[in-house]
Order: structure tokens, then sequence, then C-alpha cells
């Protein structure tokens, strides 16, 4: 799985399924001027999975998809597949506009905050965003048909002892307002679509933390056990492996979490389309180039890439370490890359470096020099598309200097609105102000093109302003693509050998099968397959599960493995033989009618010779009371 940097966390089932969601903007009279902003329930965007968007785009509609118009953004969650970034460490651990939503983030490293000057903290009254941005669109007769919401917190409300898929809160917000908007329709089957991007008015997700109860030390037998974490350095005991932060749900289930702070968005959504909106009109505008970190000729961003040793590069969000020191401590010991320079040391302190990533590259590089800078505009609307997590107060810094700088330029008038999304197109790991890159908490040493990073990309963007106005004409001077590491990139997964069934039974044969006496709402029916390996078939836009309820003499798909009710857990009972089975869970809801009801699973299975075959499996008929 992606996002927790955590080996043994490998994924064997579905909490709710991976989606992608775009919005489509075009100038009404002129359809040639447009931008696509693609939402995918993914822990960032990357250059490998942008570079193949468009490539099939521009197959299928030549001459209207490019670089400057095409955005892939990622909702940053924590539990979904790994395997799609093209750099070397990231795939190491992966075999409307209104202040609402108050209860769904907080930060994550406050001591770094705090080192900000003080007369720019008095300007905000808190030390998160917490306005919901949005753009709703309608059809031709002012019928909501979806929208573009913008809010920063991190995709971390499912910790890394999960192993079920999912889309976290991002995916959670979306699924509400989707089901909320046509209840009679299945997931990802809706025609209201809801794109909960990561960002926010005036910060990225960088510091943000859905664990809105903060951090406590969970250390049994321990005098600290229970108190919360220390302040400076997110400890226990003097280390923070027993660090955990905790979500507003997190007595029931870090499930449970999860949908209460998908469900704080989702009303913060619901609040501003209900409520007095602005009318957006004008021009539709991109611009798009390609900046290579490291070049001498900027200054600000004139580090390449290193990573730091993490002896202080702690945060609240997770319950463990992070992503390198977990990388460092278990998975890489040993790994050599080149000695940073004595330049490099200056640019990037006081970082204590480890590794000289910007100059490793093998198998292939490491982590990426080149990063993708974006700018969209809809009217008076525009849209940073960062490649890295900004934290709020570097958010603030860079919304409010572009966003002069449209109006000095005359791009726009004060009516301009400025949003940050990301991490999009390329990941470029943190960016933090310089005096939240003197503290090295997590995101500053995470900050890999050194403390003047915020700065450089201020400078990159604010160039960028007038490609984005109403008579802008060309494109703005842009370095080569970054290279194509696909083919290079290694697979650490083995290949699925074959599948078998236990001596005596078949495929899809129930092991474990339903109770018969009556189920009642928040009872949970499980039951047990002769399964096979997901992986044979994804069964992309289906399901690996359906509850069916028995109305008017046929059986009516209720449920699918995309409601978040439901779970599909796989597991391997033995390599040599090849054997598996599937549990099936349905937590029944309140609100579900009474009636007749049934459990379908749906697989696949692949032979030691010969082709992938499918098969169905039937649970006993159960009633609900």
């Amino acid at each position: 799985m992606m996002g927790y940097a955590y080996l043994p966390q490998t994924d064997t089932g579905l909490h709710m399924r991976q989606r992608a969601r775009a919005a489509i903007i075009a100038e009404s009279a002129n359809s040639s001027n447009r931008i696509v902003f693609l939402n995918i329930d993914a822990a960032m965007g990357d250059s490998g999975i942008r570079r193949g968007i468009l490539a099939a785009l521009q197959q299928k509609f030549p001459g209207v998809y490019n670089e400057n118009n095409v955005a892939v953004v990622g909702t940053h969650q924590h539990s979904g597949v790994g395997g799609y970034l093209e750099n070397l460490l990231p795939q190491l651990t992966s075999l409307g506009f209104v202040n609402t939503v108050l209860n769904a983030n907080i930060n994550r490293s406050p001591s770094a905050y705090l080192n900000n000057p003080a007369e720019e903290r008095a300007r905000y009254e808190f030390d998160q965003d917490k306005t919901l941005s949005l753009l709703r669109f309608d059809d031709t007769f002012g019928k909501a048909r979806g929208f573009l919401g913008f809010f920063a917190v991190h995709g971390t409300s499912i910790y890394e002892n999960n192993t079920l898929v999912s889309g976290d809160n991002k995916g959670m917000a979306a699924y509400l307002a989707e089901s909320a908007a046509e209840p009679s329709s299945l997931p990802g089957q809706t025609e209201f679509v809801a794109l909960f991007s990561q960002g926010s008015q005036t910060s990225s997700v960088g510091d943000t933390s859905p664990n809105t109860l903060g951090a406590f030390c969970e250390s049994p037998g321990q005098p600290w056990d229970g108190q919360p974490c220390t302040f400076n350095t997110s400890t226990c005991g003097g280390t923070a492996q027993d660090c955990h932060g905790r979500g507003p749900g997190f007595r029931v289930s870090d499930f449970y979490s999860n949908y209460l702070i998908g469900l704080a968005q989702f009303e913060g959504a619901q609040t501003v389309m209900n409520g007095q909106r602005i009318p957006v009109s004008g021009s539709v505008r991109s611009v798009h180039q390609i900046f290579i970190c490291g070049r001498d000729d900027v200054s600000r961003l004139s580090s390449p890439p290193l990573n730091a040793f993490l002896n202080y590069a702690v945060t609240v969000q997770e319950p463990s370490t992070l992503f390198k020191e977990r990388i460092l401590q278990r998975h890489i010991k040993g790994a050599v890359t080149p000695s940073p320079s004595a330049a490099q040391v200056a640019c990037q302190f006081p970082k204590p470096i480890l590794l000289n990533t910007g100059f490793a590259d093998t198998p292939y590089l490491w982590s990426p020099s080149a990063v993708h800078i974006q700018m969209l505009r809809v009217g008076q609307f525009v849209i940073l598309v960062v490649p890295g997590e900004f934290t709020t107060m570097s958010g603030r810094r860079i919304r409010e200097a572009i966003r002069a700088k449209l109006i000095a330029d005359g791009v726009l008038d004060n009516s301009a609105y400025v949003v940050i999304a990301g991490p999009a197109n390329t990941y470029g790991h943190y960016v933090t102000t310089i005096e939240e890159y003197a503290i090295q908490r997590y995101e500053g040493a995470s900050t890999l093109f050194g403390p003047h990073t915020l700065e450089g990309y201020i400078d990159i963007y604010s160039k960028l302003t007038g490609f984005i106005a109403d008579n802008a004409s060309g494109s703005p001077p842009s370095a080569p693509a970054p290279p194509d590491l696909t083919k290079k990139a290694m697979s650490l997964q083995s290949p699925v050998i074959f599948d078998a069934a236990p001596f005596g039974k078949g495929f899809g044969q129930v092991l474990s099968d339903v109770q018969s006496q009556p189920y009642s709402v928040n009872q949970t029916v499980s039951v047990q397959f002769v399964g096979a390996n997901p992986r044979n078939n994804l069964r992309l836009e289906g399901t690996f599960l359906t509850v069916e309820q028995f109305v008017n003499n046929e059986w009516v798909v209720v449920r699918t493995d995309s409601h978040p009710s439901t779970t599909y857990q796989w597991l391997k009972t033995s390599t040599i033989m090849g054997t598996s089975a599937v549990t099936l869970n349905w937590t029944i809801e309140a609100g579900t009618s009474s009636g007749s009801y049934r459990i379908q699973y749906f697989g696949d299975s692949k032979p030691l010779i010969g082709s992938i075959s499918s098969f169905t499996g039937t649970s006993g008929v159960f009633t609900i009371a």
C-alpha cells in the first residue's frame, strides 16, 4: 500500500474503491479554451501517471488536451494501492467560499508553526485553514450536477494497521455527497460528481491532520501512558513510536473517525452548495512549465533533493515513526548515495543530510528533480496546482503573493480568488516556510530542495501570471520532460502463480454461511467462500461482491464493494497449495428495509496451466427484521 511506507501494510481487500473524478471546464464561446481537473483517490499525482493520461487523451482527442490544461491531483489518502510512482524512494515500500469546516483538521506540527513571526500569525484565527472553497457546476436548467471542492486535511484517518484499500476521508466525503444527490444510484454510477480536492484557499495539505483530538502516548505500564505527547518532539518517554494521533471516533474505530471527517467535509460542501454563492465568469486559461530544481541560475531552488536524518522530524499524524525513518531503520540500511558536497550541506542547513537522493540514480532516479508547475484559471477563480505538500503558512504566503501579482499585472481585479491544490503532477515532497524549516520537524526535514524552497516556488509561479491573462499567447520556456522511468521500474511483487480450491471443494463454495435467525440494524452479516487471488481480475468499474434484496420476485443489487458498509477481505491460506479464502461483510445501516437478502462473491481463478476463469459464490438467504 502507499502512504505510510510500512512494508507489512500489504492490502488484503477493500473498504471502498479508489476512484478518479474529473471536472472539465470550458468557455462556452470557445470550447478549445478548457481545463481538466482530474482528482484521483491516490496519495499524490505522479509524472508517469500524468504522462500516460496525456498520451491516452491526445490519442482519443487530438489537439484538445495538452501539458497546459490537464492537472492530475491526488487526494493524498494513505490507504490506497502502491506501485504507481516512478521514482525509486517512494516505490520501495509500496509492495462558494465559507468558513464552515471547523472540526475536520488540526495542525500536526504546532511547534514549527509557532516559529513563524508573531505578527504574521496574528493575522489568522487558526493555525490551520478552515475554509472550504467550492466551484458548483449547474446544468442549463440550474440543477446542480456536481462540484469541485478544496479543503486541506491529510488522508490519514485510517492507520497503517489497516490492510483494506480505501479512499480515506476524501473518498468518504465524495461518497456521501454523491449518494445524497442520487440515493437510488450505486457508487460510481451517479450522474452527480463530487470532487473533494486536497488543498484550500490558503494552504495545502502539509501540516494538517484529521486526528482532531490530538496526540497521546499509548505506552501500557509506563507513567506517561494516556498523557499527551511532548509538544516539541511528539515523543513518549523519549521515543516517537508510542505517540498516536486520535481521530474523533477513535474509541470506536479508525473507520468511524474516517466517516466523521468525511462527513464534516460533506456537510461543509452542502452549506456552500445551498448558500449564497459568488458567480464565476470570464476566461478559461492554463499554463504549465517543467522546472529543474538544482539549476544554478535560480538560487532559491538550487539544491537538488536531499533527505535528512529524522532525529526530530516527527509529527503527531501517524501511530509510529514516519516515512524516511522507516526506510532508514528497516529497509535500506547500507544503501549508498554520493556524499553531499560542502555547497549542498550549506544550502540545506540546518538539515542533517543522510541521503543525497538528488544524485542517486542506481538503479534509477531516487527522487524527482524536475517538477511540474501549473496554474488553471476559471474566470476570477485561479488554482495553483502545486507539486508538493505546502504547510499552512507557506500556502498562505504563496497564495497572497500570486493573488497580488495577478492584480498588479492587470490579469484580474480585486475579485481574484486563488486556491491551492496538490500534491499534483509530480511528488516533490514538502514545502515549509524558512522559519518552520529551521525547526526540522517532519515537514522541514522532508522539504527536499532546501530552506528557500517556498521563495523559489513563489518566484516561479509569479513569472507565469501573464500566461493566464485574457489576451495571453505563447508558452513559457520549459525544461525537458522528466525521463520515462516506467521501463526501468522494478517490481517487488511476485506474480500470481496459480489458485487452487481445497480438496473436495470448488471455487466460490461457502465455507462459513450467514446465520439462520434474523439480523437487525448495526449487526454485521458475514460469509466466507473458497476464494482466489483478486489480482487475477481487479474488476475495474465492477465489484467483487453484491448484497441483493429479493423484491418483486427478483434479486436487486442494493450494495457493492464500493459502499463503506461492506468489506471484502482476501486471505491466502496456503502458498504452497495455492488456496485462499474470501470473507465478505456487510454492516446493516439504519434505514435498511426488512426482507430477504443474500450476498454474492465474484472471483477469478488462475490455473497452473491455462487461462483465468471467473466464478460466482452465493450465500444462503438471510432476513432483516
